[in-house]
């Protein structure tokens, strides 16, 4: 599989993301996909402390024990696991991190993302804490998430040693506002990785929900708070696409993933999985490269309004 570059990092162009684990899948299923990854070539993993309410980390410690030298091993903090157990204070950073690291089984973190910014600590702080675990080799790279532009620029600035090198951010096909927001063209000016979370638009892009079918009894979409994504403007699109994906061999899933890799500045496409199955399918949809003339095509279906 392709690999690109996460600051010193080569990760695999497409990720795993390991929400699912502790929370869907058991200690056990846990294994099997993440085995499954790695032998598909997907090298970069993406879990984070809250995931599973700490089991993902903890579950996933587990599987890799004997792999983990394969892995780009990416974790999260700052989101609240408890009322004690949140933010982006410099002491509450060097407990989490001990913390992932006992979950995780491992002397080192390839990549500590700040999982969203904290109002109430200056960002230099956050920056100078992570430095120290930098310096201390307990952390390789730090990197951001759900950053606005503004937020990044006041990193950069903020930065005297370790700096952000990555920001994870929603983007997919549905889901443009890193586009529209100026990050991707900061990324592109900072030199930062952009990492797409939630590229298949929560499912909506995956060929699971179809205009005038039933919607499937399982998937995030079955939440109330998605009901929006399937909106029948939504539905229309997804089989404009489908339409588009399967004149050429494909499915709309390989689509969504190559459409997102067509852009430089990403760096891997992180996707859950829950099955080897799943696994399979997000791996092979990285040897599918659009043409210039089919990303114009593309653009022109995403451009209709609806």
């Amino acid at each position: 599989m392709e690999k690109r570059r996460i600051g010193s990092l080569e990760v695999s162009l497409v990720g795993l993301g390991c929400n699912n684990f502790g929370a869907r899948l058991d200690a056990e299923a846990t294994a099997r996909v993440a085995h499954a990854a790695l032998d598909a070539g997907i090298n970069f993993f993406d879990t984070a402390d809250i995931y599973g309410k700490t089991k993902s980390e903890e579950y996933l410690g587990r599987a890799l024990a004997e792999r983990r030298d394969e892995v780009v091993l990416a974790t999260k903090f700052g989101m609240e696991v408890d009322e004690h157990r949140k933010g982006a204070r410099p002491e509450y950073i060097r407990q989490a991190v001990e913390d992932s690291l006992q979950r995780l089984a491992t002397d080192r973190i390839d990549l500590y993302q700040l999982h969203r910014p904290d109002p109430e600590v200056p960002i230099a702080d956050t920056l100078g804490a992570l430095d120290e675990l930098v310096r201390a080799g307990k952390v390789r790279e730090i990197g951001c998430s759900n950053f606005s532009v503004a937020q990044l620029q006041e990193a950069e600035a903020a930065s005297g040693g370790a700096r952000f090198v990555s920001v994870q951010n929603e983007y997919s096909m549905i889901k443009r506002e890193p586009e529209r927001d100026g990050v991707l063209a900061e990324c592109e000016r900072l030199n930062l990785a952009f990492l797409p979370y939630f590229p298949l638009a929560s499912g909506l892009l995956s060929g699971k929900y179809r205009l005038g079918q039933p919607v499937p009894e399982r998937g995030r979409l079955t939440e109330e708070r998605f009901a929006g994504h399937r909106s029948e403007a939504n539905l229309r699109l997804v089989e404009a696409l489908i339409r588009f994906a399967e004149a050429r061999g494909h499915t709309i899933l390989e689509l969504a993933f190559t459409w997102l890799a067509a852009r430089p500045v990403v760096a891997s496409v992180i996707a859950g999985a829950t099955s080897v199955e799943q696994i399979h399918q997000n791996a092979g949809a990285a040897n599918w490269k659009l043409s210039d003339d089919e990303l114009v095509e593309v653009e022109g279906i995403l451009s209709t309004p609806r």
